[in-house]
């Protein structure tokens, strides 16, 4: 495993990290989840993300019983708040009231006493951003995370965001969860530039873009049973790329891989971390020997001809335009 900066801060995580969306609690048993994460830590992960939401809350409990036994201060462990957890009024946003009672949730089912990294899920327009930041800032002061990130953010509302900490006094951000892969670059526009200039790394999910850049989804064919496309959480991600030309140019990146000696997935998640700006890129897993595959794709170097290869066979089905990032925020609470 390799490992980097998040961001200017001095907190080190490893490069490839290990993310519990759609899976833990949802699309797989907890002996298998266990599995997982006991890949990952064999295998030299440190960074597990998670959120409140993920699950219904479930995939943090699984989370916190999985990593029992570990040394805590060996691990760094990413957590997020906004997306309803209640059916209460305010189990949602990011008001001082849920984001209070949301970081005690989390720790209590994580089974810790910290987070490394706490995350404004997506960025909420019903409450003032002081509001959301001081909440913020707060939670770090009494020592329950250590830093703070967004997730989704445009560079805009980031930009706001720091401008009000400094001004104010509150701790800055240090990250951003964006998707990013090689089919997916909306970031690279604006947040990238921004994030650079400040000091913010990427913490990038979906580098596999939900696993159509395993080439596993052929055009012209349904997806296969049991794959993320046909999971009611992670469905709308991926029905936008399965598209048969899409599917068609992901088809031709797989002698280039095989070239390197690298699987799609390998190749996938090295691509992202060829971007200096990111962090770490999050995988996932239903089986701990989709681990073992996507951590061998740390510290592989591509040139700047492969690259270039990788802009030719996907180029007009590549997505760029920075907009979309507002896109996955609503403008009003779900």
């Amino acid at each position: 495993m390799e490992f980097r900066h998040l961001g200017r801060s001095g907190l080190v995580i490893s490069e490839i990290s290990y993310g519990n969306w759609i899976t833990h609690g949802s699309q797989v048993e907890e002996e298998a989840a266990r599995a997982c994460v006991k890949a990952a830590l064999d295998e030299g992960i440190t960074t597990f993300d998670t959120a409140d939401v993920y699950a219904g809350t479930r995939a943090e409990e699984v989370l916190g019983r999985a990593l029992q036994g570990v040394r805590r201060e060996s691990l760094e462990i990413f957590t997020k708040v906004y997306w309803p957890t209640g059916q209460g009024r305010n189990d949602r946003g990011l008001s001082r009231k849920h984001i209070m009672e949301s970081i005690n949730g989390s720790l209590r089912r994580l089974q810790t006493d910290y987070v490394d990294l706490y995350q404004a899920h997506r960025y909420d327009h019903e409450t003032p951003l002081e509001e959301t930041l001081r909440a913020f800032d707060d939670i770090v002061r009494q020592g329950k995370a250590l830093y703070i990130g967004v997730s989704e953010w445009t560079a805009d509302q980031i930009a706001a965001a720091l401008k009000l900490a400094d001004e104010m006094g509150f701790d800055r951000i240090v990250s951003n969860q964006p998707q990013y892969s090689a089919l997916w670059r909306v970031i690279e526009g604006e947040v990238v530039p921004l994030s650079e200039k400040e000091g913010i790394g990427q913490i990038v999910f979906s580098p596999i873009a939900q696993g159509v850049l395993t080439g596993k989804y052929l055009p012209g064919q349904a997806p296969p049973e049991g794959s993320r496309a046909l999971d009611p959480s992670g469905g709308n991600f991926i029905k936008r790329m399965l598209d048969d030309d899409l599917l068609t140019r992901v088809q031709e990146l797989k002698p280039v891989a095989a070239d390197l000696g690298l699987s799609m997935a390998q190749f996938a998640v090295a691509w992202v971390l060829q971007n200096s700006n990111v962090s770490s890129a999050i995988i996932g897993a239903s089986r701990p020997e989709q681990v073992r595959d996507n951590v061998k794709a740390a510290g592989v170097k591509l040139g700047a001809d492969v690259m270039k290869k990788v802009d030719d066979i996907l180029g007009p089905v590549v997505e760029r335009d920075p907009s979309l990032t507002s896109t996955n925020a609503p403008k009003k609470r779900p």
